[in-house]
């Protein structure tokens, strides 16, 4: 198992250079870049300085030497494999760049605002799988009650509606109509006077709401898995032979059959970890959440490319960490799984 953990990990390596790669390219080919952006606000500038003016003319535009001068700067004057390459050399540094619209570093930028995101992670991975698991296991036992019926038809709903939508209709019902939680952000204004035990409540006050928000899609999804996959190993010859054996009903269950209802929770475990924590970017933007997706959103509409690409290059690390860490949590529950 320990050679196939290492042949994953150097994996990473040109799986992320392609990855990184493809990213780079896409970027480099949308238009609406630093370099446009301040064209546009030149134009703009010049056009409200001659309609101010009757007898002054400004120009509408960069001269050659100065567009020459911001692609050099931006290091949009190489191609983009030599741009890639230099870009791939400052990463090995752990140096990912300067943005472009707050002239700060891409790290400083993204470390600030990783523990927002980092709580939000690891908080709905704990409420999601801590009430999927149960609630999945109680559904497959009831199958067909009163109470599986009701809450499959919750469930289905909380499955089919986004996760943004949910947001948006609870921060308009519970924050700004009847005005019970926060319309948004992490903290209020006057966090640092509170004790800790005032600021836990503050944080957990703010964050009902996104949580919320966040769970709703993958509780039902993850809901359902559980149910299903613990239905088909109930229905399983090793079951009904350990029932035979003299197993109780309820140790079958727990014992035999939950275990292998969890792979295809822990399969999926390491990718839902990474995705929760790179934030959704729509939730985090409804609720004004300083965390990376809201930042990743803001530089996506901002072509910010040094911060998108800082945003994506460590997603995409995350991913292929998350991968393995999936395989190995397959090891662990699946005893059947030998990775040689």
């Amino acid at each position: 198992m320990t050679s196939y953990f290492i042949r994953r990990l150097l994996l990473i390596v040109p799986t992320f250079i392609g990855i990184t790669l493809l990213i780079f390219t896409i970027t480099r080919a949308v238009p609406g870049g630093p370099i446009e952006r301040m064209i546009q606000q030149q134009a703009m500038a010049s056009s409200e300085s001659a309609s101010s003016s009757s007898d002054t003319t400004s120009g509408s535009s960069l001269s050659e030497d100065q567009l020459n001068e911001l692609k050099a700067y931006y290091g949009f004057d190489k191609p983009i494999l030599v741009s890639y390459a230099e870009w791939l050399g400052n990463i090995v540094r752990f140096d990912l760049g300067v943005s472009t619209r707050y002239h700060e570093s891409v790290w400083h930028l993204i470390r600030d605002r990783l523990p927002v995101s980092l709580f939000y992670a690891f908080a709905t991975l704990i409420i999601t799988y801590g009430i999927c698991i149960p609630f999945g296991i109680v559904k497959a036992i009831k199958h067909r009650s009163v109470m599986d019926n009701v809450s499959s038809i919750i469930v289905f709903i909380g499955y089919a509606i986004p996760g943004y939508v949910v947001g948006i209709t609870l921060i308009t019902l519970l924050a700004s109509h009847w005005d019970i939680f926060p319309l948004g952000g992490f903290t209020s204004d006057n966090f640092d006077q509170l004790s800790w035990f005032g600021q836990l409540k503050d944080i957990l006050f703010h964050a009902t709401l996104p949580l919320i928000a966040y769970v709703a899609g993958s509780f039902a999804q993850l809901t359902l898995i559980v149910k299903n996959t613990l239905m088909d190993n109930l229905a399983a010859d090793y079951v009904r032979t350990a029932v035979a054996k003299g197993v109780s009903h309820r140790q079958a269950i727990l014992s035999h059959a939950l275990r292998n209802s969890l792979i295809p929770l822990a399969t999926g475990f390491g990718s839902n970890l990474t995705a929760v924590l790179g934030g959704s970017f729509l939730i985090e933007a409804i609720f004004n959440i300083d965390g990376m997706g809201l930042l990743g959103y803001e530089s996506v509409l901002e072509r910010d490319y040094p911060v998108v690409m800082g945003i994506l290059a460590i997603s995409a690390l995350l991913f292929l960490l998350g991968n393995i860490l999936s395989d190995f949590f397959v090891a662990l529950v699946d005893p059947r799984v030998r990775f040689e």
